[in-house]
């Protein structure tokens, strides 16, 4: 049993590391900055408000 564990942890840590490694790439910047800025090229709540 305790392999067992030893294999699951192993496993797991290299999945956390591949999708890090994934989430930081450098193919993925541009993703990411669009992701970053998308709450600021909505309109404002409070003009909105404003005209209804």
């Amino acid at each position: 049993m305790t392999w067992l564990n030893v294999i699951m942890t192993i496993a797991s840590m290299a999945a956390f590391l591949g999708i890090v490694w994934w989430a930081w790439s450098k193919g993925r910047s541009k993703a990411n900055e669009e992701a970053a800025n998308l709450p600021f090229s909505m309109p404002d709540e409070a003009d909105l408000n404003r005209k209804n």
